[in-house]
């Protein structure tokens, strides 16, 4: 189950809401519904799930225990980490390895046995980092090992964020897993934050889904320049609406159950250079790789060489986590490469140029590294490459522009530009003008107004999922 379906919108969300503050056992409704959602996608692995919260729990209180008598607990600690890692490698990289070295007895002329394909589980890569945290942070003492399993339970497959995020480290929630208020002003703003971030995923991500699914299936020979470039831009819009879109439902869905989730996106494409562009892109993962494997590595605090290693394999892996293909891993060294290059003195070059040209730059990359993202293979992603850069001597497409076009796509083309790029800040500066203004006094008047635009984006929403339109889910492959 997904938040942008109708059954979750129109039967899960809403006997989950009144159950939930209705009874007084409000974690118990948060669990039990937590593992109904996660059945309901992957009943074959629920089992997997609830042998993941027993270790992790066993681990926890194992570290929590040696630090009372004591002792460093790192044995402990290490043993979880292996564990949960041994999983997250099984389960997501089983293929990926046997694919490999398959190919390499293939090249030896030995041919070896088939091997059965591993399934991989709903949001495991989510659920690991989660566990791996909650281990580490008991282990550095920020918070204490927590000794209620149902409580752990509730934190490590709250299904707010347990399919896709944000990343939510355990000391955020711990007190609140216990004690939480819940208001009435509290839910209102997780309910406008939700429906906007449904309206991202649904009438933007999906929309401009289409059109980048359908180009990149066009043969590279059949590309042109244009072409090649509407494709591009329409996937680097959809995979940003579709991550801060489900980022968005699932902080507004913590703040109506009492929750607080930090903030996971901050307009990444108004950067004007990478390493500000890892400020603002997916925050949770950013941190996570900064605060569990950067700094455990040295940071920047050893020798240039020693933290350019560092930032190469944090990418490295950072690419991995993303997914069992070269393609992914080639994305992260990519970014790794500029933010290596940045540091060792492109970053003060750059601040030397003018903003546009930064900006420029910075797209530019990123968008270039979108193509290994999104590709298949990297024979794929050249010829898309060649397509956008003109080097198949800007060749006539076999499929013009206007056939991946209409007036709907188009619409949400040039809407989700303006909320990604630096127009979106125009429209804050004109918004904050316009309510210092002496009508800023009405404010009955823009809360019904706003609150009505928000009720007429859910109503096209629910009509677009309702209608069958197309809504592919990102998070499969992650």
């Amino acid at each position: 189950m997904i938040f942008s379906t109708v059954t979750f919108l129109f039967y899960f969300l809403p006997l989950f809401l009144l159950i939930y503050f209705v009874l007084p056992f409000r974690n118990t409704a948060l669990l039990i519904a937590s593992l109904i959602f996660y059945a309901w996608g992957e009943p074959e692995n629920f089992g997997l799930l609830v042998i993941s919260i027993l270790l992790n729990y066993g681990f926890g209180l194992a570290i929590g225990k040696a630090k009372s008598q004591g002792r460093t607990g790192k044995p402990e600690l290490i043993l979880g980490i292996i564990v949960n890692l041994g999983g997250l490698t099984y389960f997501k990289y089983f293929n990926f390895l046997m694919a490999g070295i398959k190919s390499i007895f293939v090249t030896a002329n030995v041919a070896l046995p088939e091997f059965e394909v591993v399934a991989l589980p709903l949001g495991i890569s989510f659920l690991t980092f989660h566990a791996i945290s909650y281990l580490v942070d008991v282990y550095r003492e920020k918070t204490k090992c927590e000794k209620n399993v149902f409580a752990l339970s509730t934190y490590m497959t709250m299904f707010p964020q347990l399919v896709a995020g944000p990343i939510i480290r355990f000391s955020t929630v711990a007190r609140q897993l216990h004690h939480r208020h819940h208001t009435w002003n509290r839910i209102d703003i997780g309910l406008q934050i939700f429906i906007v971030g449904l309206a991202q995923k649904v009438l933007i991500a999906n929309i401009v889904a289409l059109p980048a699914d359908k180009i990149f299936s066009v043969a590279a020979t059949d590309l042109s320049f244009v072409v090649a470039w509407l494709g591009i831009v329409c996937y680097s819009l959809q995979i940003y609406f579709d991550f801060f879109g489900y980022s968005n439902m699932a902080i507004g869905l913590g703040l109506m159950l009492g929750f607080t989730f930090p903030r996971n996106f901050n307009l990444p494409y108004v950067a004007r250079s990478l390493t500000e562009f890892w400020q603002r892109w997916h925050l949770s993962l950013s941190r996570w790789f900064r605060d569990y494997l950067y700094i455990p590595l040295g940071g920047n605090r050893v020798a240039p060489w020693r933290t350019y290693l560092n930032l190469f394999v944090v990418f490295f892996l950072c690419g991995l986590w993303h997914g069992a293909s070269w393609t992914f891993v080639f994305w992260g060294v990519f970014h790794g490469f500029f933010l290596i290059v940045e540091r060792a003195g492109l970053g003060e070059l750059l601040k030397k140029a003018p903003n546009f040209l930064r900006h420029c730059y910075t797209l530019i990359v990123v968008m270039i590294a979108w193509v290994f993202f999104r590709a298949d293979s990297f024979s794929q992603a050249a010829g898309f490459l060649y397509a956008m850069f003109g080097l198949n001597h800007f060749q006539i497409a076999a499929a013009p522009v206007g056939s991946f076009l209409n007036g709907v796509t188009t619409t949400a083309l040039i809407i989700g530009v303006l909320l990604a790029l630096p127009a979106k800040n125009i429209a804050a500066n004109v918004f904050r003008a316009y309510r210092r203004s002496v009508w800023v006094r009405m404010h009955f008047l823009f809360a019904t107004v706003r609150r009505a635009s928000l009720l007429g984006i859910f109503v096209l929403s629910a009509i677009s999922l309702a209608s069958g339109a197309y809504n592919p889910f990102i998070y499969f492959r992650f």
